[in-house]
């Protein structure tokens, strides 16, 4: 188990650090871009600064994205796969926190655009967290 719970966590590192790095491709290329129903132009009106200001915001989001990716799979990679305990706890934490406030954003902005994919990470890193959980027993001092 506990190799295929690497596996799939370098999985989900890796289409994160993939997502990240499309998603800041669109926004330095200039293609265009959907927010919702609407084209990134539409939604500007041919405002150029407006324009700007949303790229750089997707393109800050999706720089934390890949900086996240890259630090999930550096600690998978490494201590997770040697079988470091703390390994274990940072991913479930970092996940849980960068989904959880991605998650807010249905309550708080009343939108679920973007919510599926932070649910979707946060699924598949606890089960593959899930897969090798028993490394906790094995570190617990004796009672």
């Amino acid at each position: 188990m506990k190799t295929a719970s690497w596996i799939l966590l370098t999985l989900a590192g890796a289409l994160t650090l993939i997502g990240g790095v499309a998603s800041l491709s669109v926004a330095y290329r200039g293609t265009e871009d959907q927010i919702g129903p609407v084209t990134l132009a539409e939604l500007t009106g041919g405002r150029t600064e407006v324009a700007a200001a949303l790229r750089a915001r997707r393109a800050t989001a999706a720089a934390y994205a890949a900086g996240f990716a890259t630090l999930f799979l550096a600690i998978t990679l490494g201590p997770y796969r040697r079988g470091d305990v703390w390994a274990w706890w940072a991913l479930l934490l970092g996940t849980v926190v960068m989904s959880a406030l991605s998650l807010l954003r249905v309550p708080f902005i009343g939108t679920r655009a973007g919510a599926g994919a932070a649910l979707v990470t946060l699924v598949v890193v606890g089960l593959g967290l899930a897969l090798d959980a028993r490394r906790l027993r094995a570190s617990a001092p004796p009672a």
